[in-house]
């Protein structure tokens, strides 16, 4: 007998969704603190990168068509406010993100477009395709992010690099 699969109650999704968005915030003020390394910015994507075996449940499988759409929408609409309050700085011989004042309003905003967006999803499709598309939207996001992070990173420790050269990568973000 197929599982029946049912729509979770409103408030457990609005419950997750704000219990994600905390862990984020608190993740991010907890990750300012720290020296960034290649290995920091390379991290959250190959450990995200585990979430695609989702896709060996026939359940969560969408059409190629959906799943482009998804990667582009992360890729070039939800990357760009999170590269945008991401600066990567160097002070002495560390590199180190430099906070944003936006980046919780920008967070917040994405959520609630997210959470939007979900719920006009869900209305087409299960709950299994509407949580890989979410998957396949924020994994184009956080890659996009941290590849720029990783150039501009790249950019900061290069030979002969100047302060001139680390503001230009500050501003570069600015644009």
């Amino acid at each position: 007998m197929p599982a029946v699969l049912v729509h979770p109650p409103m408030f457990l999704v609005v419950i997750a969704t704000l219990a994600g968005a905390v862990a984020m915030l608190t993740w991010r003020a907890h990750e300012a603190r720290r020296v960034v390394t290649v290995r920091s910015i390379i991290i959250p994507p190959l450990g995200m990168s585990t979430g695609f075996s989702m896709f060996a449940v026939p359940a969560t499988r969408v059409p190629l068509a959906w799943a482009f759409a998804a990667l582009a929408l992360g890729a070039v609409l939800f990357a760009i406010p999170l590269v945008r309050t991401s600066r990567l700085v160097q002070q002495d011989d560390q590199i180190l993100v430099q906070r944003s004042r936006a980046f919780v309003a920008i967070l917040l905003g994405l959520v609630a477009v997210r959470f939007g967006l979900r719920t006009w999803i869900e209305q087409y499709v299960s709950p299994l395709q509407t949580g890989a598309l979410f998957y396949l939207l924020a994994f184009a996001a956080v890659v996009r992010w941290r590849l720029t992070m990783l150039r501009d990173y790249r950019r900061l420790i290069a030979p002969g690099h100047a302060s001139s050269a680390a503001a230009s990568v500050v501003a570069s973000h600015a644009q």
